[in-house]
């Protein structure tokens, strides 16, 4: 399928002139990124931020392997009451049963970063934070917080049919949960314009207070648009895209859309 004038349609201010000027093609491919560049907006309960995430894919000798790096940081007043960056990295291989993760770290401000350590020959999982490690049993398909958002790139599309309920053990490199999500459909608005999207949405079990939604885009090869999230601590976040551009083999078939 073509988009003819899609960057026009698309992108705010700034590219509204050279779009009407010229046509611009994308070609959808089914080809699994090299790259993905995603910028979100992040709105809380007390400020604003900004959150850029890089997924890089990569093949040595007959292994694929993934590394996906997170930076948030905060605006305005939100900076003043939550000062430094939160830094997140996920990396590991590419099975064909999707994502493997071997390392996840996350590191808040100056602090020392939690670690996940994925031991998948021995089954177990090594969590280190604040001076402490404790070890879980590693369980098929965990996954770290971060290379969650992204795993559904590599799963069968099947797997998020509209009612599927998906079991999946997750850590946070503090703690090891196994989590259950609805999968649904859902139109969304969105600064890349309407999209048809996989929306999962986390079941409360338990005294876990934590709450996620997932909207994932067909379209742009299920890439996370949007996520709403409450916390632990209580804090209401929300995440839209607000740019993306994607990377193909060899530079093919570059696809990108500009910032609102």
């Amino acid at each position: 399928m073509k988009f003819l004038l899609m960057l026009f349609m698309l992108c705010g201010y700034g590219f509204s002139a050279l779009a009407a000027e010229k046509k611009i093609e994308i070609e959808t491919t089914t080809d699994i990124p090299t790259r993905i560049h995603i910028s979100y907006t992040v709105k809380t309960g007390i400020g604003l931020g900004e959150l850029n995430e890089i997924v890089n894919i990569s093949q040595k000798s007959d292994a694929h392997t993934f590394n996906i790096s997170s930076n948030a940081q905060a605006t305005g007043v939100f900076k003043v009451i939550k000062p430094g960056n939160i830094i997140r990295e996920s990396k590991g291989m590419i099975t064909d049963a999707g994502l493997q993760p071997s390392v996840y770290s996350d590191q808040r401000a100056n602090n020392e970063p939690s670690l996940a350590l994925f031991d998948w020959k021995n089954h177990t999982l090594t969590l280190r934070y604040e001076g402490k490690e404790i070890q879980e049993t590693l369980a098929a398909g965990t996954l770290d917080r971060l290379s969650l958002s992204y795993s559904f790139i590599f799963s069968p599309s099947d797997r998020v049919e509209a009612g599927n309920m998906l079991d999946i053990h997750v850590t946070d490199g503090r703690s090891l949960q196994r989590i259950q999500y609805k999968v649904s459909k859902e139109k969304l608005n969105t600064p890349l314009g309407e999209l048809e999207t996989i929306v999962l949405t986390k079941q409360q079990a338990g005294d876990d207070k934590a709450q996620r939604k997932i909207w994932l885009a067909p379209r742009y090869h299920m890439v996370p648009v949007r996520i709403q999230s409450i916390e632990k601590d209580g804090l209401e976040v929300e995440k839209m895209v607000a740019e993306l551009s994607l990377s193909y083999p060899e530079n093919l078939n570059n696809r990108s859309c500009c910032k609102h």
